[in-house]
């Protein structure tokens, strides 16, 4: 993506199925654990790099001994410093003691980071500053064991001043209206009524400290999910830890956050990606599982795995910008969509070159446009195929004519190179968009002037200023005759609200381009039209709400947006004629076909809660405020 913006969340947990002394003879260590999840995050890197969290529980530890361990950072390679802090108490304490160093109890007595649950959190903030305090997991302590909560996420709510106030009505004191705090206080609150009631069934007939371990035994986290959740509106994979050893990880009723799960004799695992549990446990892709939308996996003390419904499942809308672009390629099925997502824009790049493809270069913005760019050539390559046995059979061709069509194949050239340690914070304002015209860099002497058209494909564009402020300039230096940029993704027309950093709307440059056409033929009085809708419906407060912002798109065409588009981000001095290609929302579902959410491309959110942030982004814009709308 040549317009980078920040996204998501990752999320590890682990727990271990068999006590910490198995695993010490077995692998002859008792960092297996920890090996594990530190593979299990970097994997997952690609998911977060603004800050890092690990907790760990011991579980039937002793009164007076810690139990609850965590640590968090927002170093440069937050997961590395993470690891090598944990590394280093080990290997502190195997100087110390090397001949109880792989004894359980010493160690469960004596080392932090020697228990049993482990849940590890990767941050993309995606709004607001980056500190530590910002970095999951959260923690909510109690003496009580079973009351202690841990929690990390990949998660956004739409409605946090709605939960804010459900947690005062019900006595609270919040100390911040955030979603992290909402959501595990909201969680907090009923865990503890649910510890209250078993203590309140028991109390009768066992003495405290009995109570306490048959709570530990009893506790139902399905109900405590299910009068939490009820409320939540967005999207979210959210982890949880109970001091008592319980965990749970929900997901959303649209399946918008992705969440796997595998099981074995040894472990129980969860991560936000697929191919991350198969490198870290070498598992078959068909033993990991996705968790269901609407359901949370609950992981009782005993180490027993249930997969149970909190929510009614919804229409299912998980993220199709996972599959473009912000979940690891190596996934085989992320794989052949994004070749797919190429593939499909086979004829609307045929047309673009008006089917020249011998006077036609074809190239891609690293990295990761590499997988939807072979996917498109082997379109190209199907294309010809079809061309040549049509032609062949004709007998049109014959003799060196022949074989000169059988050879013939698309140029490719590496065209596009990103310098990733060009640094455009050292120089001024006035001069920085210069330095910004240099973070691409090209191969020169490989086009053929004003004869060649260069094609260029990426996966999405959001902002279109990297296209303006340098590939487009870095391209016109080859004098090529045209430039056509190829999105594999459609445009981005409307906010993301449920964990995307896409919240404002004039980020958008195919809003900037429907305004401007809105201007070019006099309808204006439409924005302010759909401003005083917006008003209404945010004053109405009412439970059903449309999206308003769509009408503004209405009156065109996607491809009159696409060549208003192209206007706009081609600068003064380019000489060559610039078109830009977007895939279709037919295409993107033909890729995707199970990954259905498009609200970003479309205005078709799966919650309320969306069409009321996607109208607040458009007040504000309005209005010129530059804050997020959730």
């Amino acid at each position: 993506m040549s317009d980078q913006i920040k996204h998501e969340c990752g999320v590890a947990l682990i727990r271990l199925k068999k006590p910490l002394q198995y695993f010490i003879d077995t692998y002859g260590s008792p960092t297996w654990a920890v090996q594990k999840l530190y593979l299990l995050m970097e994997k997952q890197h690609n998911r977060g790099q603004d800050g890092a969290g690990v907790a760990n529980i011991k579980l039937d530890m002793d009164p007076g001994k810690a139990y609850i361990h965590r640590l968090r950072t927002i170093e440069t390679s937050p997961v590395s410093y993470i690891f090598s802090k944990i590394e280093k108490k080990f290997r502190k304490a195997q100087e110390q003691n090397k001949a109880l160093f792989k004894n359980e109890k010493w160690l469960k007595d004596n080392v932090d980071w020697s228990g049993e649950l482990w849940l590890g959190h990767l941050r993309y903030g995606t709004h607001g500053e980056n500190s530590m305090e910002k970095c999951h997991p959260m923690i909510r302590q109690n003496n009580w064991r079973s009351r202690n909560l841990v929690m990390a996420g990949n998660f956004n709510m739409t409605n946090v001043d709605v939960l804010f106030d459900r947690l005062v009505e019900i006595g609270q004191h919040p100390y911040e209206k955030a979603d992290t705090v909402t959501v595990m206080e909201k969680i907090g609150h009923f865990l503890d009524e649910e510890v209250q009631r078993l203590f309140n069934y028991y109390k009768s007939e066992f003495n405290n400290q009995e109570i306490s371990l048959l709570i530990e035994k009893e506790i139902d986290i399905q109900k405590v999910l299910i009068r939490s959740c009820k409320d939540f509106d967005g999207g979210y994979l959210m982890a949880g830890l109970t001091g008592n050893g319980s965990a749970f990880v929900a997901r959303d009723p649209n399946g918008i956050r992705p969440g796997y799960y595998f099981e074995n004799d040894e472990v129980i695992v969860v991560a936000s990606e697929k191919p991350a549990i198969k490198t870290a446990f070498k598992a078959d892709y068909n033993q990991i599982k996705e968790i269901k939308p609407g359901h949370a996996l609950i992981i009782n003390k005993d180490c027993t795995l249930a997969e149970k419904k909190i929510l009614e499942p919804g229409e299912r809308k998980s993220c199709s910008f996972e599959r473009i672009y912000f979940s690891r390629g190596n996934d085989p099925e992320i794989y052949r969509e994004r070749k797919k997502l190429g593939e499909t824009l086979t004829k609307q790049v045929l047309e673009a070159v008006d089917y020249d493809l011998e006077n036609s270069v074809f190239s891609y913005i690293p990295n990761t446009a590499e997988t939807s760019f072979l996917g498109m050539m082997a379109g190209l390559e199907s294309y010809l195929a079809d061309v040549r046995v049509s032609t062949i059979g004709n007998g049109e061709w014959k003799g060196d004519e022949l074989r000169k069509a059988l050879n013939f194949r698309p140029r490719i050239e590496k065209l596009v190179i990103k310098d990733a340690n060009l640094r455009t914070f050292i120089t001024d304002d006035e001069h920085r968009d210069e330095m910004v015209s240099h973070v691409y860099d090209t191969t020169y002497e490989m086009i053929r002037k004003g004869v060649d058209t260069i094609v260029v494909i990426d996966d999405s564009i959001v902002r279109g200023t990297t296209l303006e402020k340098s590939i487009l300039k870095m391209l016109n230096r080859l004098e090529p005759k045209r430039i056509i940029i190829v999105s594999s993704a459609p445009q981005i027309r409307y906010p993301d609200c449920y964990g995307i950093d896409m919240s404002k709307m004039k980020d958008f440059v195919a809003f900037r381009a429907v305004l401007k056409l809105l201007q070019d033929t006099r309808q204006e009085n439409l924005i302010d039209e759909v401003y005083e809708k917006c008003v209404a419906a945010q004053q109405n407060k009412t439970d059903e709400v449309s999206n308003f912002v769509q009408l503004l798109y209405k009156p065109f065409t996607a491809n009159q947006i696409s060549d208003k588009i192209a206007e706009i981000i081609t600068p003064p001095d380019v000489k060559a004629e610039v078109k830009v290609v977007y895939q279709t929302i037919e295409g993107l579902h033909e890729a995707c076909p199970n990954h259905l959410g498009d609200w970003y491309f479309t205005g078709n959110y799966p919650t309320q809660g969306g069409n009321r942030v996607v109208n607040q982004a458009f007040i504000n814009f309005i209005e010129n405020k530059t804050v997020r709308a959730y």
